[in-house]
This record gives structure tokens, sequence and C-alpha cells, in this order.
């Protein structure tokens, strides 16, 4: 489940957020901390595991008019693996329905992999549908 950055998740946060290597130190995760916070059209949500209920991921998006830039998607080592960033990916394009979700250079390989798998689910679905009309 995708949930809004609130100041009390600040330590859960941070320490998801320290899986991602350019942000082992703690003055680099409290910067990017507040890099989110200063403007309106930047946010954080946090992935709440369905199975434990813990929060087991952080994902960072800056919002445009047509877009939504996934700049940072950082996910516990324990559940990776397990397809949880195409889960919070499908949360997050759900969410921001009416805008394209893109990627930065270290994200962009796998919103083109989530977007193939959707295409794949879809033409699943078309195919199936047009076979039952038969």
């Amino acid at each position: 489940m995708l949930l809004d950055y609130k100041n009390n998740y600040e330590k859960i946060t941070m320490g998801l957020l320290s899986f991602i290597p350019d942000f082992k130190e703690v003055e680099r995760l409290k910067f990017e901390l507040d890099w989110y916070q200063q403007e309106e059209n930047r946010k954080l949500f946090l992935w709440r595991g369905e199975e434990t209920q813990d929060m087991i991921a952080v994902i960072g998006v800056e919002l445009g008019d047509e877009f939504v830039l996934l700049r940072h998607i950082s996910i516990n080592p324990s559940f990776r693996n397990e397809g949880i960033s195409y889960k919070i990916l499908e949360a997050l394009d759900h969410h921001f329905s009416n805008q394209k979700i893109i990627g930065t250079l270290e994200t962009a390989q796998l919103i083109i992999k989530w977007e193939q798998e959707k295409n794949k689910r879809l033409d699943l679905i078309v195919t199936d549908t047009s076979q039952e009309e038969e």
C-alpha cells in the first residue's frame, strides 16, 4: 500500500533511502529529505508490505502537469525480487492516473520493464476477451 510521507516516518524513510549507494551518509540523507519537503511538487511515498504491514520501500517523485518523474526507489533488501517495484509502480500509476510515469537515468530502465509487463498483461486480456466473444 502506497502511503504519503509524514514526519513521524523520518527514521524509517532514512533507513530505506540509505540502501541507495549515494545516500550512505546521514547528512546526505537529511539533505534529500529536506529537498523533497521544500516544494509542493516533490513527494515521498512509503510502501507498506501486504504480509508484514511494515514499511518496506520508499519512492521519491517529482510531479509535473503531464508526468510523474520517479527520482528514487529503494526497497528493503529482504523484499527484493518479489515484484514489489512493479506493485509500487502500479499503485503510483493508479494514484496519478492522468499523468505518465517517467524516470531518471537511474529509474528509467525499471519503468521500461514495468511498462512492457503491463502491456503484455493488457495484450493477454484483450486476447482472452476477443476469444470469449467468438
